[in-house]
């Protein structure tokens, strides 16, 4: 499964990260936890929700500007994927969502 670059990514039902503060950064899913640091946690924490995943790849592209573009963006894609097939991400329609309240 390859992400769609307009969905926006958040953390699956029963997953959360560590709170701040601790000495390393944990994803906890049901039953197992990833231990995350340098990229792997740059991704998770943009995972938020609000962010698309091209933004994502947008951000980290800056941020390790050293590295090969297309080589950062399937990273980050098989990365998504990877946890996405292990129900601890999941994506939101790239469209912007609108609440209709009836009166």
């Amino acid at each position: 499964m390859t992400p769609d670059l307009n969905s926006r990514p958040h953390l699956a039902l029963g997953c959360r990260l560590n709170e701040k503060g601790q000495p390393s950064c944990v994803l906890h899913m049901p039953e197992r936890a990833l231990r995350l640091n340098g990229p792997s946690l740059e991704i998770i924490e943009r995972c938020d929700g609000q962010r698309t995943v091209q933004q994502i790849i947008s951000e980290l592209q800056k941020l390790y500007s050293k590295a090969e573009p297309r080589k950062v963006e399937t990273d980050i894609l098989g990365y998504l994927a990877l946890l996405h097939d292990q129900h601890a991400l999941e994506f939101t329609s790239g469209q912007a969502e609108e609440t209709n309240y009836a009166k």
